[in-house]
């Protein structure tokens, strides 16, 4: 427990001035607290000297001890004022900068790093994982503080009093404590299983939903959900398990806290028999011992709740440890854009994609790559990028190691257009100023305009204010498409890089794309991995790739002479693209 809060204080460490300020006022609140049973305790001593006839009660007395009642109250009801707009905020403000600080690593991680964390994991690890901290720290840690600063305060205002009955309390907390640490190594154990049927249960919906077209196409909705409804049924029987094993140790917790209660009573009752306690001492310490161990009771669902934090601390460590793709790298401006992979070897963990590939593209000149499915054509795209960090060999940018870049300084250089677009559920105008944050208005509808789809966006409801579906899933391919190259063309940067961009574009939008394409890069370095024949016959230089290698290289004209791949892969297209029905 001790290690757990300690782990929470760390993450809270940038508020710590406010954290301690807090537990301080709870400390004061703690002792303001016991003022309430011990002006009780004497208004009946007063009021039984009176009846004996030992002292004449004076009404002075009773407006004095009601009147320091209060004041204890008000004392305490500003210091938790004070204390929760101190505190209440803190675990709030600590979830935001986690998930700033989760959305900046996640920028600066390899692609291999999202590929062993599935996004599940990562998902939950930002929405639920958060939320729960957001919403459970701050106040286990006031309930934990709290309960045992006021143990501690009444076990030693029993101790100046009477010891022995500070000795049953210490023994009843001694066997309510084994219960604890018994529930804590059963959370410990079982927390990290139920996180993971957490994330199992964010995973599989994620698959459901984002598979949903392929499951309703297919009608497969019953083998399709059988994953999410094995994972709901994992999700409750752990549960279960966890409550049943929980059982027995918070009996015991429990039954140590009744002992001590009633031992205190027992203890009390015998004093106060023997004249060796008076009566609003013996009233007091037992209106204490229900009060002090009450405080505790509900401890263990605390543990419970800071076992569960832990995990996600845990998580969420290993997360912010992930080793950065651009740990060293710097700031770096260069002067031209001649790009050169020398001799560079890169796999997926046991499965090697290039093998010792090496080729220079000149800036401001185009480059073809094609080559079969699998090759390692858009790997060699990615790497450029630095979404990966290559085995062997080197690749440079303007002359310099694309590892000395930090990867914003890099990918400033850097746009590109995929195949499959992913537009995001926002405006077109955001989506389209992903490209530059910073641009005007002017700008983007410039970038709309060079893209040719100014016209299709004016057409919409809300116009450039329309918000796309997830994915831009109220879009069409083509406009997708020409939205992501306007996003480009706001970036304008030097290099520009087309994965498949026109694969799959619909006959009447091609135009438009190619068009598009020729704004936004005239006067760039372009790569691009393409398969019709218009787009590469053109290309400066045209790089075929085969089982990861560089197995011909040259001007269209002359690699259409040789007898070899790309001859083939020539004649094939031509087929292709003259077929008919």
């Amino acid at each position: 427990m001790i290690r757990i809060l300690c782990n929470l204080f760390r993450m809270m460490k940038k508020f710590r001035g406010r954290l301690y300020m807090g537990i301080l006022f709870s400390l004061i609140g703690n002792i303001l607290g016991s003022v309430p049973v011990i002006c009780g305790a004497y208004t009946i001593r007063v009021i039984l000297d009176d009846m004996n006839g030992i002292t004449k009660l004076d009404r002075s007395y009773v407006l004095l001890l009601t009147g320091v009642i209060i004041g204890s109250i008000l004392v305490r009801w500003i210091l938790s004022y004070f204390r929760a707009t101190m505190q209440d905020s803190i675990a709030h403000e600590v979830t935001a900068e986690e998930r700033l600080k989760i959305g900046d690593i996640l920028k600066r991680v390899s692609l291999g790093f999202l590929q062993k964390n599935n996004t599940g994991d990562l998902n939950t690890a930002v929405t639920t994982d958060l939320a729960f901290f957001e919403m459970q720290a701050m106040n286990v840690i006031n309930s934990i503080v709290d309960s045992y600063i006021f143990l501690l305060i009444s076990i030693f205002f029993m101790y100046t009093l009477y010891p022995v009955i500070a000795l049953a309390a210490v023994l009843a907390i001694a066997v309510s404590f084994a219960g604890l640490q018994m529930i804590e190594k059963q959370s410990r154990k079982n927390s990290p299983v139920r996180q993971e049927s957490i994330n199992e249960m964010a995973d599989e919906i994620v698959q459901y939903v984002r598979g949903m077209a392929v499951v309703k196409s297919f009608k497969q909705e019953g083998a399709a959900s059988a994953g999410l409804f094995k994972s709901y049924e994992k999700s409750k029987d752990i549960n279960i398990k966890m409550e049943r094993n929980y059982a027995p140790f918070d009996a015991l917790h429990r039954l140590g806290l009744y002992l001590g209660t009633s031992s205190i009573m027992l203890i009390t009752a015998i004093l106060a028999v023997d004249n060796m306690m008076q009566l609003p001492i013996a009233i007091m310490m037992i209106v204490y011992s229900f009060i002090m161990f009450n405080s505790i009771e509900t401890t263990n669902n605390s543990l419970h709740i800071l076992e569960m934090l832990d995990t996600i601390h845990s998580k969420l460590y290993s997360i912010e440890n992930a080793d950065f793709i651009d740990k060293y790298g710097k700031n770096i401006l260069i002067d031209y854009h001649d790009i050169v992979f020398k001799n560079v070897s890169f796999g997926y963990d046991s499965r090697t994609v290039l093998k010792n590939v090496s080729f220079r593209i000149p800036q401001k000149t185009t480059t073809a790559i094609v080559g079969p499915s699998g090759s390692g054509k858009t790997t060699i795209c990615s790497l450029l990028a630095r979404f990966y960090d290559i085995q062997d060999g080197e690749i440079t940018l303007g002359g310099r190691n694309v590892k000395e870049f930090t990867c914003d300084s890099l990918l400033k250089h850097i746009s590109m257009v995929f195949q499959n677009v992913y537009l995001f559920h926002d405006s077109i105008r955001n989506n389209i100023l992903f490209g530059n944050p910073n641009a005007s208005e002017e700008d983007i509808i410039a970038a709309a305009k060079a893209a040719q789809c100014h016209d299709f966006i004016n057409a919409l409801p809300d116009g450039y204010n329309t918000i796309v579906g997830e994915g831009g899933s109220t879009l069409s391919g083509g406009e997708k498409q020409r939205v992501s190259i306007a996003r480009a063309m706001l970036k304008n940067a030097p290099i520009v890089i087309l994965d498949e961009a026109t694969a799959s574009i619909d006959p009447e939008n091609e135009h438009l794309i190619q068009q598009a394409i020729s704004n936004l890069t005239h006067g760039k370095t372009i790569i691009v991995i393409a398969h019709r024949l218009a787009t590469i016959e053109n290309a400066d230089q045209i790089l075929v790739i085969d089982d990861g290698k560089v197995v011909q290289k040259g001007l269209h004209s002359i690699l259409i002479q040789q007898d070899g791949i790309y001859r083939r892969f020539v004649d094939i297209r031509e087929k292709a693209e003259s077929w008919a029905i």
